[in-house]
This record gives structure tokens, sequence and C-alpha cells, in this order.
């Protein structure tokens, strides 16, 4: 989670909502991003699709069974719609985020064997976005 944070704190910097994803693969992170939606002007560049690409890659194909994305806040459902397509194995996030995220719709909208972890360092993470949105207002 704290690859993710890093992340995080690196769209901050560059104007974008700190949301930050690592896709981790057998203790190696193969995958990483963080929001670019503001940067690319491109509303699906969340920091997970970001990180999913960039594992899909490293993996040389679509599926992530045996990974894990760490990401700071809790998936929207465009994003959890796209992890169910990867089959990855195990979501963990920090804050939840009870406006948008994915945890709101059921049926769930993760692949049914995809185990989910919530709250790790849920208050450092949650720091962040309000930190962020205070900013701005």
């Amino acid at each position: 989670m704290r690859e993710a944070l890093a992340e995080a704190r690196a769209a901050a910097a560059s104007g974008e909502i700190p949301i930050g994803a690592v896709v981790v693969w057998r203790g190696r992170v193969i995958g990483r991003g963080h929001n670019l939606t503001e940067t690319l002007h491109d509303t699906t560049a969340h920091a997970e699709m970001i990180a999913i690409t960039a594992a899909s890659g490293a993996m040389g194909g679509k599926y992530l069974t045996d990974c894990t994305l760490y990401v700071t806040v809790e998936p929207c459902p465009m994003c959890a719609g796209a992890l169910a397509w990867t089959q990855i194995s195990r979501v963990v996030y920090g804050a939840p985020d009870p406006r948008r995220g994915y945890s709101l719709f059921h049926p769930p909208l993760l692949h049914p064997k995809t185990a989910v972890q919530s709250g790790i360092l849920a208050e450092e993470c949650s720091a962040l976005m309000l930190d962020f949105f205070q900013a701005r207002r």
C-alpha cells in the first residue's frame, strides 16, 4: 500500500485527484499508476486502469490471476468491472468511497473469486483525499 500511496502523492503533485495503484505478482510490482484524467483529458484514466494496463503488458496477457491490486481508494464501478475482466485474485484498498465505490452495487461488480481487503492505511489514504479537496475549495 505504501507504493500505492507514493503513486497517489505523485498524482496530487501534478494536480490530479490523489489516487494511486500498484499490481503485485509474486511479491514484485508489475504495474503502477495514478490518476491521469486531467493530464490525458480522459475520464477513464483512473489509477487502477493505468496499473492494469501496465501489469497486463508485464504479464503478456489480459488475465491477472495470482495478482493483487493495492489501491488507495475503493475502486469505482468502471474500475471494478475492468478488474473483474482481468480475473485478478485480490484487491486491497485503503479508504472507502461511500459515494462512488463499487461496493454500493449488488450483485458485486468484481469477479466472484476475487478476495477483497479494505481499510489498509485508511487514515493516510483518506487524509490525502481530504487535503487535496480542501485545498481546491
